[in-house]
């Protein structure tokens, strides 16, 4: 009988078999080569137990050899269709699928919420042999809790753990009795497999995804059974599968506004993985947005989260409308969301450049309570957030700050880096700066070749943004091995580092005088720190400059009197320069000799400060700090004073005053 049911699986010839084997005793050593594959052992083709993990060749190999029989379809006497297990308590778990005593409805969510509570194998293990009786997807949610708690950077932490005798017990029943599973216990189960590595080649595998195979042809999979089955099959034979094919067609035909909050996430997920990337299926994925955006006030962290990481990998820029509304229920789940989750969210919304003020206020009121439990990165993709986003909040970077000096050493040298810059972006110094700093050093000291060159380069470069100046490895930064070393990085030295280098090296001969390390060859500096797209000078705002223009002609009696977006010996840009002769007559802008006096005009817009307070960004604070330094007088006009200035009379009497506060205006 065992033989006729493998004969009849036509899948087995799909992945290569080309011969079956008789059924009776087999040895473990024995092996059946496949077409242009690696040897596989007949055991893991063939039988249940051996639960053979897929990492490119069999490892059951290793096993002793003995006797062992084929799984037979052979029912015992109390088996009847069902989608049931029980476990039964004797010398090794068995379970064993029966009608009688389903769970209920309120038992399975218990069941559900213990898995959940479950923080290695071994409690999931122990927690299946106190339950007395199991539905198919309470079986194949425990696969999944091991799957989460095993899986690592593609592979199981502990493979072992797939020897255990649960595990294997749980999978010869699931093996056995395919054929009765619900269809959600079908799916969510092959699933569970491809997420544990199991060979594709084994027997479960094979009867999951021929069963599979049956009941997507009958065409009555709901759109969450069809997506998870689309997830294994993904995950078993990538994007080309047939099999993958036929369930977008079936999803395809059904109607987004129809479907449950459960099917929504589910369809979100399953189109994050190859299947909707690379602009495919547009109007579903435009069908669903809009069907999501009437039901996220029902969302979940999980869903809310879930949704948002499904935007970012499928580059969704025209589901803004999704996003504002998926950030403003993110409002009232931050105190619950998991670690992994808030990062996520806010990995998300640095995506989409998006945040509103209720989120930020919710944040404020979290972070004081995590930095010092939170996971690193959560942590510091919370500071990232603030910085990216240029909100500068006191209560956050203060908390941070505080953790950062007792957690330090918990950061990788990637994470240590994002949480200086974002200090660094806003020109913030905590109140405890000099021990964050005095840690920063320490991390340099004893971890500086653990460093990638432009991490360690932007870590230094924001340093000098609040006045911090770590000298003896900014020194190093302008060796030849070091300038190598970011040559060979990545796409080499791009304008933005030889940016930074020059910047750096400035800072050191401006700010710290004693400084007698390398020198930064010609070759690798900038002569203008103003560029497109990123840059270390904010480009001045367009409407805010002409109308002070027209102010300084109206004060100054003509055009010429002023220079417009100077550009300076030390790379910098004034957006207006006034040249005085030593008695303080204003000079033409022309005028090269007798210049006793050159005032700097920063025409700060509103994208030179903080979006929510009047602090300006580091950059900024670094180029006046620098052009005070080299001679010039700078005078700020700041958006927040200017724009209230209604006639051009007001308009004169502010830059008079700004500029020239000690002398008497004339009147041209």
């Amino acid at each position: 009988m065992a033989l006729k049911l493998i004969q009849s699986f036509p899948l087995l010839r799909q992945f290569g078999v080309q011969r079956y084997l008789p059924v009776g005793p087999v040895c473990t050593t024995g092996l059946l080569r496949a077409s242009g594959e690696q040897p596989v052992c007949v055991a893991c083709l063939y039988t249940s137990a051996g639960g053979c993990i897929r990492r490119r060749g069999c490892k059951k190999l290793q096993l002793d050899c003995g006797t062992r029989n084929l799984t037979t379809m052979a029912k015992e006497p109390s088996f009847v269709a069902s989608s049931s297990v029980g476990l039964h308590r004797d010398s090794g778990p068995r379970f064993r699928l029966t009608q009688l005593h389903r769970p209920t409805a309120a038992e399975e969510q218990a069941f559900l919420q213990r898995l959940a509570g479950c923080s290695s194998s071994r409690q999931v293990f122990t927690l299946l042999r106190t339950v007395g009786i199991m539905s198919d997807t309470m079986a194949a949610a425990a696969l999944h809790r091991v799957a989460d708690l095993e899986q690592e950077s593609g592979s199981l932490k502990d493979p072992t753990v797939l020897e255990k005798d649960t595990i294997r017990a749980l999978c010869f029943q699931l093996e056995q009795d395919s054929v009765r599973l619900t269809d959600a216990g079908l799916v969510s189960a092959l699933l569970a497999c491809t997420r544990l590595f199991l060979d594709p080649w084994s027997t479960l595998m094979v009867r999951l995804v021929s069963e599979s195979q049956e009941r997507l042809d009958r065409g009555q999979m709901s759109v969450g059974q069809l997506c998870t089955l689309g997830r294994a099959m993904l995950a078993l034979e990538g994007p080309g599968c047939v099999m993958l094919e036929q369930v977008m067609e079936q999803i395809q035909k059904q109607e987004p506004a129809q479907w449950s909050l459960a099917d929504l996430t589910t369809a979100y997920r399953f189109l994050q993985g190859d299947v909707g990337q690379d602009g495919k299926h547009r109007d579903l994925l435009n069908a669903m947005h809009s069907h999501a955006v009437t039901v996220t006030a029902r969302m979940d962290p999980p869903a809310v989260s879930g949704l948002l990481s499904a935007l970012v990998t499928l580059n969704q820029t025209q589901a803004m409308p999704l996003v504002i509304n998926l950030c403003k229920q993110a409002v009232r789940h931050v105190p619950h969301f998991t670690d992994e989750e808030l990062t996520v969210v806010l990995g998300a919304l640095m995506h989409f450049g998006h945040s509103d003020h209720y989120f930020v206020e919710a944040m404020e009121r979290y972070v004081p309570t995590m930095t010092f439990t939170s996971h690193p990165e959560t942590v510091t993709k919370v500071v990232q957030f603030f910085g990216r986003r240029n909100i500068l909040s006191p209560t956050v970077f203060d908390a941070v700050a505080e953790s950062f000096v007792y957690r330090a050493a918990d950061y990788s040298t990637s994470q240590v880096a994002r949480q200086i810059m974002a200090f660094g972006k806003l020109g913030y110094a905590p109140p405890n700066a000099g021990e964050v700093f005095g840690k920063v050093e320490t991390i340099l000291r004893m971890r500086f070749s653990h460093f990638q060159p432009r991490t360690l380069l932007n870590l230094l470069h924001s340093c000098t943004l609040v006045e911090r100046f770590p000298v003896n490895f900014v020194s190093k930064v302008f060796s030849s091995y070091f300038l190598q070393q970011l040559q060979d990085q990545g796409t080499g030295m791009d304008r933005i580092i030889l940016a930074q280098l020059t910047q750096l090296y400035m800072t050191l001969k401006l700010e710290c005088p004693f400084y007698e390390g390398p020198r930064l060859l010609p070759k690798y500096r900038v002569k203008s720190f103003l560029m497109s797209g990123r840059s270390l000078e904010t480009p001045v705002d367009a409407h805010l400059y002409n109308s002070v223009k027209n102010g300084l002609v109206d004060l100054l009696g003509a055009r010429s009197y002023f220079g417009s977006k100077v550009l300076t010996p030390y790379c910098y840009t004034l957006d207006v320069e006034i040249k005085l002769d030593e008695e303080g007559y204003v000079l033409p802008a022309s005028h090269v000799d007798d210049v006793y006096k050159r005032i700097a005009l920063c025409i700060d817009g509103q994208k030179r400060f903080t979006t929510n307070t009047r602090q300006l960004l580091g950059k900024e604070a670094m180029k006046q700090r620098h052009l005070r330094l080299l001679g010039y007088e700078v005078v700020q006009i700041p958006h927040y004073e200017f724009e209230k200035l209604r006639n051009k009379t007001s308009v004169v009497e502010y830059l008079h005053q700004r500029i020239f506060p000690h002398t008497y205006r004339l009147s041209w």
